[in-house]
């Protein structure tokens, strides 16, 4: 038996579905910055900032809000700013 089941046998059972149920937690407290997203955009669900002048360029000038020159955005919208702007000549 190798150390990580030794582990796994000295764990205790209610320790494994504290762990479950704070993994499962959608919630944040940084909400996205583009309007008409309802998503969040912490850090622990993968949300990115972005700079002012991306976001211009891609959702236009009053289609969000930003804080000290950065758009705080969710996973989902920098997914689709980051496809938007990808190129084929990077190399």
């Amino acid at each position: 038996m190798g150390f990580k089941a030794k582990a796994r046998k000295h764990m205790s059972k209610d320790s494994k579905k504290e762990d479950a149920k704070t993994k499962k937690s959608n919630q944040g407290e940084l909400s996205c910055a583009i309007k008409g997203c309802d998503k969040f955009a912490d850090k622990s669900l993968k949300g990115r900032s972005l700079s002012l002048d991306n976001a211009i360029e891609m959702w236009g000038e009053g289609a969000f809000t930003s804080t000290k020159g950065r758009v705080r955005v969710c996973k989902s919208c920098y997914r689709a700013w980051k496809k938007e702007n990808k190129t084929d000549d990077n190399y």
